[in-house]
């Protein structure tokens, strides 16, 4: 604890500072009065670091926080302006750098132990440093700002110098770090990226320099890198043209074309998580994706890392424990852990490997040799592992986890981690003093952690996870138990009677609102606890009742604080609760009153849903003048409130005689300026003496009650880790304890300076309360020890009520509230259940007991309710039976009219809610629909419609066309001017140049031209048909002049209207089509109509074909809506309905009045007697009938002449009738045929015109795609053209950046160079002094004798031996051999003066040498040697000089060639611009079968050249002639040399006829005469004899084949005998073996015998004579083999021999 004494020293002076500062108003004895930090606990981030080899320092808040991992003891380093930020610390130097968080910050370095500022570093951030780092050896320090600068820069901590920085807009760095190695290498990493930083020097200039790295993607693979601004090759392709970048293709000019990347380009690469630097100057860097990345600093390379695959047996054994380890993680229940996807968050080398951890848990080690590792596990702690730090000797690696638990293990010792801290994981919410309170206190964070302290130095005795978040928490003064309350709205009460093993005993489920404070009274008897929505809880705070809530009380307005005084002379606590209110600027004070009756008598005071009566608690109302934020009531009726509109503290006096004129309202008595920002809030000391004041800016105020002047001070937090949130005394005054907002600390102060009679004062106070509490505390303590770890019971819901227990299920209303809470205490209890609120409880209970109460009443309420419903049910059933006239309504039956009517209105309501919706939903329809029509429909001034044909399935579709617009016509007029003066500018150089040419020109030349221009006007070169479907090509310009941006422009104007006007054209003749359906239809419905009048004559019932427009055919019907597309019922308003009935009402009466017309006697017998005609028409034949006589129902006998005649003239009339009936039927037929036939034919006919009209459409189509391709091409080149002025654009931006950096680049190399020569000046003179100084020995000591005179330059000569640090002697560390630079020299120079101490002394004197001489000798000598080390010192500069020097001068030539390569492209740009307005695109229209080709492989054309048809056809009938003649030339030589050829082959013929029989004659000379030509020639018989020589062959063969078997057969006995020798040689082998094993060691004994008896001569001169031996063997080995050869060759030369002279043998 001495750093904190020390660190604290400068804390009283600028704290009074700040109050001087601020206005602030000390009392006389505040200098007698200081607090001090005794301790400070916390883990506000994750960063840690070694300070030396036993000490770690980590930031929390405003503190440094050291700790001995031996010892475990803590000290602490206060940062005085504020919150720490960014931090770093050296375990090499011994020193740490941080920042402050305020604006322009500082960063500032201190030392270790001593804990003093060597420095403060100011540089150019405004707001805040993310990151720091130490290099490794050396005074460099590299730091990054955050936004706005996001600056990186590297100083000189020793002499406060910023070296270099440079500035990366809107990168955030997550890890910063120094090589080992080589401190002018920096890694820099970011979320996604890495750059490798260089630090380049020039004697005092320093430079940074950016190497980026390409890191793999998502699936670890490495993509070639593509240079997007610079391809590799040009290609270039004919039609396509050049290939540009993609940045020209965008059309991006600026600095964007340098960096844009296409979207489909872009591959989203791995995410750093850790990294580390190698021995090697490489980088190991661990991803989020799970792959282990190698990183060459130098040429920034990536390799990633496999692991090595393990042997099948070592899988198997590692399948096994994998197993094993999942299966424990599953029993204590916790997830498997997958290894294979493990995420590294943190790494440390060493010179055995590297460590790694990550998300797991795991401690990893990986052994790495070249891209592969083996993996091994070290430790598991079961929790992710955020870091990881190496000690600075290397014995030590430190664990940090994201949950604040810190370990240490060793990998010498290769054992389990070991916690060295268990810090809180959150933040922490509260804390307070535990009964008696001088010994432990209590934490809680957010998270639910509660944690008992050691209040001495901090020491953590035990920690307590609720797994639930906190919000309040207080510690009972009456016994040693804990009350925390939840967001969910539950009170814990934990047991810590045993510090070392705090535990869980009750739980109360208040309600649902969250708990937001708790507060005891001084005598333990009550917890009050404030909850939302004005709702205050009053608990009985003693074990002996298990924390009976007692009851509650609901405030109107929001509660701001709450305070709590007890009166131990009347038994009474008084609440004084702050209240925010609404309507009124003003803050209002409620107070009420408790008495310990209400703990005995209960019920008395609480109503039956547990509400306090008002009676019961005499609350009162004040209104005070100011609105406060926080207030506190002492005894005497005097209040302090912290005002929230201004920064004052106000006293108020609650009596009559401070009322204003409003006597509601309560004037302040004082204010006190509170020398504070920011919302705050007051805490009372126990004895009433002191008041607190904290708010945001974090400062601690406290005032003494009775004058309100400042008592001490303390900035514990700042404003920028939130302020304060909490803070308490202690009972005895000694310490309080204060606890940041988000900052993550909680810090214990205690008195430094204070009065005497302060301190008997609170400890008089104390001893008093303790006397008070002392028996209750006792017995309390007892009670609580004696209750059982609790435990949630699912069959008993009333927890807080343990005399009741319902069984009954909890009814639905809406003041219960069930909740679900899922939770674990430290395995004391399992999964959560529904518990029911204790207001839930209490509503539960009334609802039931009101139930049984009044069970009867409801009995025969609902019996009469029954009856009642069945007497109006018969009423509504007679009424059902009886006449219209006598009917109720059905609304008379309802008794309930108000109801009915309520019930109405809602509905009424609802309905009107829903309809407003649907009229909105449909007004938005009906724009959507107007807006669509609009532009869709009535913007169009040709509406799209089709023509479908009668009978097939053609349909064609006219072109909808909309009205140019006013600019393209003036655009349009505009190009065709323009057109007609080129052409009549054209054709006045035309006939100028025939002029000047007709003298020239000759007839048929002129013919010639003129058949030329006509064939040029031909469709063929035109490249379209459309001047075959309504447009004029004459407009256009020639394919072959657009060469210029403008015409090009402007034939894409004219092909656009030559569009429009084979579009126009061909709606024209569409319209026609149009119109003659239409007619044709009219005339189908005339037919029609005589058709079905034929029909009906003839009693046919046959469907009759009906024609009719379709909905495509007359699209104007899809904008209409019929009645008989809706089907649903319409709603009619109120004036539509009245307007339905009147039309009702007319109809009715023309319907009567047509009845009255039906009733003339006079109609009704025509339409009886003629059918309502006075004649009978000739259609109406077929229904005429002849009626027959009236007797002839008689027999026929009986009728009389006159009957006969009747009826044979009846038989006559009915069957001229029947004739003429079926003449007229045949007439009918005959005329519905023809009908039919005609309407068959029109249509057919229509159908053939509609044929052709859609091909017309086709070809149309053909045309218009033509001139669309024209447009197309155009637009490609018009575009292409506009890529090349891009990519020219971005070249010259780029060559400009390029030519500034190499203006730079050259003043740079020149400034160099200059410094160079001065510096060489510099260095050859320090060399010329090394060296003077070495001659000028003998001159300065010329008086010392000859033979000391040579010792003296011996001693001069000698340098004691270079001093080695002690990080250079750890073994250990994997960095010792590093590279050498200036200040390590300089270093070197002060060990190595440090080394020759010794050899000055005057033991080393010689004998004989005056003491002054020696002395003045060795002076000399230091001279000397300092003057080497500066020639050293001065030769490495220089290196550094030259080197950068090289560097620039390779920047240089670097930028040369880049501009070079930039002039190259710029020139191949200007000509492929050139090619490309002359090589144009041209289109034709060919023939179909005028192109063919035999392979699928299209020829290039790339050489092709356009020229005139009829130049080819002249050609080709002057070669034509030329060929004929040819032929007949080649003819008339094919026929003369066809002779010439005749007499050739008759006279080789000859010849060789004649060569033949010379070779006859010759061979017949030469034959030799042989045995078997002299038998053939004189032996007569020559066959016989040849055939007896094949019997005499062939028993020789058969005897030859006999001998060969029986020699087989001997072999084979040969072979089995053979077999048998091996078999006994191998058991002779065998025993050999033996043998030679015995003789072996036999031999070795021999050897052990030899040696010891040193016999080396005697074998040697064995061996060498063995040795000759040998050499003789070879060399008779090599003469017997060189004559086997020889003899070899001997034989074979005579065998040759032989053969020649006997030939036949």
């Amino acid at each position: 604890m001495e750093a904190a004494g020390g660190a604290r020293q400068a804390g009283p002076a600028s704290e009074e500072f700040r109050a001087g500062a601020l206005g602030g108003r000390r009392c006389a004895s505040a200098e007698e009065a200081a607090l001090e930090v005794s301790w400070v606990q916390g883990f506000s981030n994750k960063n840690f670091g070694f300070i030396n080899n036993r000490t770690v320092c980590y930031p929390c808040g405003n503190y440094i926080l050291f700790l001995d991992i031996e010892t475990k003891k803590t000290s602490v380093l206060q940062c005085q302006t504020g919150q720490v930020g960014a931090f770093a610390a050296n375990g090499n130097s011994q020193v740490l750098a941080f920042s402050d968080r305020k604006l322009n910050p500082i960063i500032y370095i201190y030392t270790f132990p001593e804990l003093s500022k060597l420095t403060e570093l100011k540089g150019n951030a405004q707001l805040d440093y993310t990151l720091l780092a130490f290099s490794f050896t050396g005074p460099y320090l590299a730091s990054y700002s955050s936004i706005p600068e996001f600056v990186l820069s590297v100083w000189n901590w020793q002499e406060n110098i910023l070296l270099c920085s440079e500035s990366q807009p809107g990168v955030t760095a997550t890890s910063l770090s120094f090589n080992p190695m080589n401190w002018q290498q920096l890694c820099f990493v970011n979320e996604s990226s890495v750059t490798i930083w260089h630090i380049e020097r020039n004697n005092d200039e320093h430079h940074l320099k950016q190497k980026p790295v390409k890191l793999p993607d998502g699936q670890g693979s490495m993509s070639p890198h593509k240079g997007l601004f610079f391809p590799v090759s040009h290609s270039e392709d004919p039609y396509y043209g050049p290939d540009l970048p993609v940045s020209a293709i965008a059309g991006l000019v600026g600095d964007e074309a340098e960096t844009f990347m296409p979207r489909n380009c872009i591959r989203p690469s791995v995410y750093p998580t850790a990294h580390c630097w190698t021995a090697t100057s490489e980088i190991y860097m661990g991803c989020k994706e799970g792959y282990v990345l190698a990183i060459d600093a130098e040429t920034c390379s990536v390799s990633t890392l496999q692991e090595k695959p393990l042997p099948e047996y070592m899988r198997k054994i590692s399948d096994v424990v994998s197993y094993v380890r999942r299966e424990v993680q599953k029993k204590k229940g916790g997830k498997p852990k997958d290894l294979r996807n493990r995420i590294l968050f943190a790494m440390a080398f060493c010179k055995e490997g590297l460590y790694a951890a990550g998300n797991e848990g795991f401690l990893f080690f990986y052994h790495i040799k070249g891209l592969q590792y083996e993996m091994k596990i070290c430790a598991d702690i079961l929790q992710p592992i955020s870091s990881i730090i190496f000690s600075p000797d290397y014995t030590v690696l430190l664990l940090v986890t994201d949950q604040g638990t810190v370990y240490t293990y060793k990998p010498a010792h290769s054992g389990e981690a070991v916690k060295l801290l268990d810090a809180c994981s959150g933040c922490f919410l509260a804390a307070d003093f535990l009964t008696p309170g001088d010994k432990y206190c209590v934490s809680v964070a957010i998270s639910g952690e509660v944690q008992v302290w050691f209040l001495e130095d901090g020491t953590c005795l035990s920690k307590l996870n609720l797994d639930i978040e906190a919000t309040a928490m207080a510690c009972c003064p009456s016994s040693n138990s804990v009350a925390v309350g939840t967001k969910m709205g539950q009170i814990y009460f934990l047991d810590v009677t045993k510090v070392e093993a705090p535990r869980v005993v009750h739980r109360i489920f208040l309600s649902k609102f969250p708990v937001l404070s708790l507060h005891y009274d001084q005598s333990g008897q009550f917890l009050i606890a404030r909850a939302t929505e004005g709702h205050i809880f009053i608990l009985d705070a003693r074990p002996s009742k298990l924390f009976q809530v007692l009851g509650y009380v609901v405030l109107a307005d929001e509660v701001l604080d709450l305070s709590v005084v007890s009166d131990f002379k009347n038994d009474l606590v008084e609440v004084a609760v702050l209240l925010n209110v609404a309507e009124i600027q003003r803050a209002r004070l409620e107070i009420f009153c408790l008495s310990s009756a209400l703990t005995t008598d209960n019920d008395k005071y609480v109503n039956e849903q547990g509400m306090l009566n008002a009676s019961a608690i005499k609350k009162e109302q004040y209104d005070l003048d100011y609105p406060l934020s926080s207030a506190v009531r002492l005894k005497d009726n005097i209040v302090y409130g912290y005002c929230t509109c201004a920064p004052f503290i106000c006293k108020y006096q609650l009596s009559e005689e401070n009322m204003s004129e409003d006597p509601s309202v309560f004037l302040s008595e004082k204010r006190t300026p509170s020398n504070q920002f920011g919302s705050g809030f007051l805490c009372l000391s126990p004895n009433s003496r002191w008041l607190a004041s904290a708010a945001k800016d974090g400062v601690l105020f406290i005032y003494h009650t009775l004058t309100m002047d400042i008592l001490a001070q303390k900035h514990c937090h700042s404003y920028q880790g939130g302020g304060i949130r909490s803070m308490v005394f202690s009972l005895d005054g000694k310490f309080i304890l204060v606890n940041g907002e988000n900052d993550g600390a909680l810090v214990c102060l205690k008195w430094k300076k204070i009065k005497k009679i302060e301190v008997k004062e609170a400890a008089f106070h104390w001893q008093s309360l303790l006397g008070i509490l002392n028996e209750s505390t006792l017995n309390e303590n007892v009670v609580l020890k004696s209750m059982a770890e609790w435990q949630f019971d699912p069959e008993s819901t009333s927890e807080s009520i343990p005399e009741e227990k319902f069984k009954d299920a909890p009814l639905k209303s809406s003041n219960v509230e069930v909740t679900e809470e899922d939770g674990n205490i430290t395995g004391l209890y399992s999964a959560s259940t529904n518990d029911m609120t204790w207001i839930g409880q209490k509503i539960q209970k009334v609802i039931r007991e009101e139930t049984q109460r009044f069970a009867n009443q409801k009995k025969e309420l609902q019996m009469g309710v029954k009856k009642l419903r069945k007497t109006i049910q018969k009423m509504m059933h007679e009424n059902e039976q009886v006449p219209d006239i006598e009917k109720l309504e059905q609304q008379e039956f309802n008794l309930d009219t108000e109801e009915q009517e309520r019930a109405q209105a809602e509905a009424e309501q609802e309905v009107a809610r829903v309809r407003k919706e649907i009229e909105m939903e449909n007004l938005a329809n009906c724009y959507l629909q107007d807006v669509i029509k609009h532009e869709c429909w009535d913007a169009m001034s040709v509406k799209g419609r089709a023509v479908k044909c009668f009978h097939m399935a053609c349909e064609v579709k006219n072109y909808p066309l909309k009205e140019r617009s006013k600019e393209e016509m003036e655009t349009l007029e505009k190009v065709l001017r323009l057109k007609k003066i080129e052409t009549a500018d054209l054709k006045i150089q035309k006939k100028n140049h025939e002029i000047e040419s007709e003298t020239v020109l000759s007839k048929e030349e002129g013919e010639k031209a003129e058949v030329t221009a006509d064939d040029s006007a031909s469709y063929c070169l035109v490249g379209s048909l459309s001047s075959h479907y309504g447009g004029d090509t004459s407009i256009l310009y020639h394919q072959w002049d657009l060469h210029t941006r403008e015409q090009k422009v402007n034939q894409i104007v004219l092909l656009k209207d030559i569009i429009y006007k084979v579009k126009t054209a061909f709606n024209k003749e569409f319209d026609i089509v149009a119109r003659q359906k239409e007619q044709e239809i009219a005339r189908v419905r005339e037919r029609n109509l005589r058709i079905r009048k034929i029909l009906a004559q003839l009693d046919l019932q046959v469907e009759v074909w009906e024609p009719a427009l379709t909905d495509d055919e007359i699209p104007e019907r899809a904008l209409t809506v019929q009645d008989s597309e809706i089907k649903v019922e319409k709603y009619l308003s109120q004036q539509e309905r009245e307007k339905a009935e009147m039309l009702a009402k007319l109809e009715m009466e023309r319907r009567l009045a047509a009845m009255v017309l039906k009733d003339n006697e006079r109609l009704r017998a025509l339409n009886d007697m003629m059918g309502g005609v006075l004649e009978v028409k000739k259609e109406d034949i077929l229904k005429m009938d002849i009626p027959p006589p009236s007797f002839i129902s008689k027999p026929e006998h009986v009728w009389n002449d006159e009957e006969k005649k009747i009826f044979r003239e009846h038989e006559k009339k009915v069957k001229e009738l029947n004739e003429e009936k079926e003449n007229y039927r045949r007439a009918l037929e005959n005329e519905l045929e023809k009908l039919e036939a005609s309407i068959q034919e029109t249509t057919k006919n229509f159908d053939d015109t509609v044929c052709k009209l859609s091909e017309r459409k086709v070809k149309s189509e053909m045309v218009i795609y033509q001139e669309e391709l024209k447009i197309v091409n155009l637009v490609y080149a018009l575009l292409l053209d506009e890529e090349l002025d891009a990519r020219e654009a971005g070249l010259h931006n780029f060559l400009m950046k390029k030519e500034k950096e190499k203006v730079k680049t050259a003043r740079t190399i020149q400034t160099t160079k200059n410094k160079i020569e001065a510096y060489t000046d510099t260095y050859e003179n320090a060399i010329a002094e090394e060296k003077n100084l070495e001659r000028g020995f003998t001159k300065e000591f010329a008086g010392v004798p000859a033979n000391l005179l040579d010792e003296l330059f011996q001693l001069y000569k000698h340098r004691p031996k270079t001093p080695m640090t002690e990080m250079l002697l750890d073994t250990a560390n994997p960095y010792g051999d590093r590279s050498g630079s200036a200040e390590d020299y300089k270093d070197a120079l002060t060990l190595l003066m440090k080394a020759m101490d010794e050899l000055d002394s005057p033991e080393h004197m010689p004998h004989g040498l005056d003491l002054s001489i020696w002395e003045h000798f060795c002076l000399a000598r230091r001279n000397k040697m300092e003057s080497e080390e500066l020639v050293k010192w001065k030769a490495l500069t220089l290196a550094e000089m030259q080197d950068f020097l090289q560097t620039r001068m390779d920047d240089n030539e670097k930028i040369k060639s880049d501009i070079e390569d930039i002039f190259q492209e710029l020139t191949w740009l200007q000509e492929e611009k050139i090619k490309l307005q002359l090589n144009l695109t041209v289109q034709f229209l060919l023939k179909q079968g005028q192109v063919e080709l035999e392979s699928t492989e299209i020829p290039d054309y790339t050489d092709a050249i356009l020229i005139n048809k009829s130049v080819i056809e002249e050609l080709n009938c002057s070669i034509m002639a030329q060929g004929e003649k040819k032929i007949a030339s080649m003819v008339e030589c094919k026929d003369f040399s066809k002779g010439i050829f005749q007499l050739e082959w008759e006279q080789k013929k000859m010849r060789m006829q004649i060569e033949d029989l010379k070779q006859k004659a010759r061979d017949i000379v030469t034959l030799p005469i042989s045995k078997d030509r002299q038998l053939f020639l004189t032996v007569q018989n020559y066959d016989s004899r040849i055939d007896h020589r094949i019997s005499v062959m062939e028993q020789t063969l058969g005897t030859l084949d006999e001998l060969h078997k029986k020699n087989v057969k001997n072999r084979q006995k040969r072979i089995k005998e053979l077999e048998k020798c091996i078999s006994l040689k191998e058991q002779a082998n065998y025993e050999l073996s033996l043998e030679l094993k015995e003789m072996l060691v036999s031999v070795s004994e021999r050897r052990h015998i030899f040696e010891a008896a040193d016999t080396q001569h005697v074998s040697e001169k064995i061996a060498k004579q063995r040795y000759r031996e040998i050499l003789k063997q070879k060399h008779l080995r090599d003469l017997v083999k060189e004559q086997e050869e020889q003899f070899e060759i001997l034989q074979a030369e005579v065998e040759r021999l032989r053969s020649g002279t006997f030939p036949v043998l």
